[in-house]
């Protein structure tokens, strides 16, 4: 079987520009969405984790790479799609996680993750050592990287299951989740460093006998000059791009990875791809439309109710992220109501972490009960969801909420 990312290379290649969405995140909803939307158009489902969400000793979703297929292969079977239309990817993977440890046990757990992913049938390897361990400087040299990352795709190739995982590689690798500060602009990568970190991972996939691997490199992660923190988004200018893109002539058969998409136009996901950006991530701008959507339907429920709303959602959400602030503290700066907005309305979106906990949960099962069985006059879902133009009940509206956002990437991506 010949892996679809093959497909999106060899088309950039010959002028026919295509590219793929890549949806990360682990929430049933933005998940069933995504998978919706693949049964829908016939095209495949990009599914990620990141190293830090599902591993081997579980991450914060609790779940191993095996339990999230798991998981996945649940929703598909919800609604309908083939098994044979999912790619599992996962995101990001390498010591991250453990790199508050030495390198050598950093690096140990990181193959036995990666080793877990490809067993467990992920077919789309990010490889990602760019950061340093624990007595080393934050930022590695490219040959420290390569070696680390052709060391984890060893290991990916002992456990590799029917079909051969493609890599993606890459050094200069955006802060997952969003930027920490206000943006202006972004150093775009250059073509050279592009050059450099292929060759430096090319003769590190060699030097560890991972030739069979490196020929499977699809794509690249680099910074195309996208971004976005917790108000503003740096948006994809094409010019500032063209020597970037143009660097991909060299590169038979690999097209960019962009990470950090989230809230650029349609315009600008149309060009990313147009010009080689095939490989598109995002994340915290579906579970950002997800939270919106159920603040709207927080309002509509009151409303419904016979009076004005009360935000009992919001509220709840309030008191779950204040009573375990690790997710958000030390990434949301300000006084109390610039944190205030930060936890619930930031585009980086820290709020996404908290929606699996029991009382999060308990929260939106109630907002679901209370408007189980009503109908929402257009009116009223006009004044609160004006983007959404779907029937049925809660689920319905936010599953629409989230492919809003997840059409924009399908236009795009089939330029």
């Amino acid at each position: 079987m010949t892996h679809p990312l093959f497909g999106i290379a060899a088309a950039f290649h010959e002028g026919k520009p295509a590219g793929i969405t890549s949806v990360c995140s682990a929430h049933p909803v933005v998940i069933e969405a995504a998978l919706r939307l693949a049964k829908e158009t016939g095209r495949p489902a990009l599914i990620e984790a990141t190293c830090n969400q599902v591993n081997q000793e579980g991450g914060y979703t609790g779940m191993t790479p095996a339990d999230f297929r798991v998981f996945v292969e649940k929703i598909a079977d919800k609604v309908g799609l083939a098994k044979r239309q999912i790619i599992l990817g996962g995101d990001h993977l390498g010591p991250n996680p453990w790199k508050d440890l030495p390198a050598d046990e950093a690096m140990e757990k990181a193959e036995a993750m990666i080793a877990a992913f490809a067993a467990a049938g992920f077919t789309k390897l990010h490889l990602d050592t760019s950061m340093g361990c624990a007595g080393e400087p934050v930022a590695l040299p490219d040959e420290t990287t390569a070696t680390r990352a052709a060391r984890l795709a060893v290991a990916a190739e002992a456990n590799r299951g029917a079909v051969d995982p493609v890599y993606v590689i890459g050094t200069e690798v955006p802060v997952p989740g969003g930027a920490l500060e206000e943006l202006d602009e972004l150093a775009v990568t250059t073509p050279e460093a592009v050059s450099r970190t292929h060759s430096v991972h090319r003769d590190a996939f060699a030097a560890a006998g991972a030739q069979g691997a490196f020929a499977r490199v699809v794509a690249m992660v680099v910074q195309p000059g996208v971004e976005f923190g917790h108000a503003d988004v740096v948006h994809f200018e094409p010019e500032k791009a063209r020597d970037l893109s143009a660097s991909l002539a060299g590169l038979p058969g690999i097209v960019f990875e962009a990470h950090s998409t989230d809230y650029q136009t349609e315009a600008g996901l149309t060009a990313l791809v147009r010009n080689g950006f095939a490989v598109l991530k995002v994340g915290p701008w579906l579970t950002f439309a997800l939270r919106e959507a159920l603040y709207a339907l927080d309002a509509v429920a009151d409303v419904l109710e016979g009076h004005p709303p009360r935000g009992a959602l919001m509220a709840a959400m309030e008191e779950v992220m204040r009573a375990a602030p690790n997710n958000w503290k030390k990434y949301y700066e300000g006084d109390e109501t610039e944190l205030w907005l930060q936890r619930h309305f930031s585009y980086s979106d820290r709020i996404r972490y908290y929606w699996p906990s029991p009382k999060a949960e308990e929260a939106v099962a109630r907002l679901r009960a209370r408007l189980d069985g009503k109908a929402i006059p257009e009116p009223v879902l006009s004044q609160y969801l004006p983007t959404v133009s779907a029937g049925g009940g809660a689920e319905e509206i936010m599953v629409a909420a989230v492919q809003n956002v997840l059409r924009m990437y399908e236009r795009a991506c089939a330029t």
